[in-house]
């Protein structure tokens, strides 16, 4: 297994739509799961796309820790896993903003509108069909990581720009009362 390279904002395979994987099971794909799963424990993250280590695929590798969770039954933790080809369906219309950040965009963070509940579904790391519905953190985090691979970045879809900044300052700003 191998740290990968991690692309920042304005490099552009983070702007482009990747491509779907024809065969989930190939060896090199269980290879760039591993790196990718290495990669994203390296940089503590909850999720990294195929296109955040420049390889312009359909997959993403999560995992939504108990801890993050809402409360909502169907915020459900959820293991380290993959998933290819993905596809999200929002389950109505009712946004919340949420805040996130990315290892593409180190140091920032932001509240970034997401649907509450989603239904996804996509490939596993055996090529079988998975399709799940989730809420809260979890619902949230496979909405930002599916952006990437639509070459979407959260900062595109912001509507408030005033609750975005550096993770220091924000902090500083919530810890005073602010913000």
């Amino acid at each position: 297994m191998a740290i990968l390279k991690i692309a920042r904002m304005g490099h552009p395979v983070l702007l482009q739509r990747a491509e779907p994987v024809a065969d989930p099971t190939a060896p090199e794909m269980r290879r760039l799961v591993a790196d990718m799963i290495e990669t994203m424990e390296d940089a503590s993250g909850a999720g990294l796309a195929a296109p955040q280590v420049h390889v312009p695929l359909r997959l993403f590798v999560y995992r939504a820790p108990a801890e993050r969770g809402t409360g909502d039954a169907e915020d459900t933790p959820i293991e380290t896993t993959v998933l290819f080809n993905p596809t999200v369906e929002p389950l109505g219309t009712e946004q919340r903003p949420r805040w996130e950040g990315c290892l593409s965009i180190p140091g920032l963070r932001a509240a970034v509108p997401r649907f509450w509940r989603i239904r996804y579904g996509g490939l596993d790391a055996e090529g079988k069909p998975v399709s799940r519905v989730a809420s809260g953190f979890h619902a949230g985090l496979v909405q930002h990581e599916n952006d990437h691979l639509d070459g979407i970045l959260y900062p595109m879809r912001m509507t408030d720009f005033t609750q975005f900044g550096f993770i220091e300052e924000l902090s500083r700003a919530m810890a005073s009362g602010g913000t």
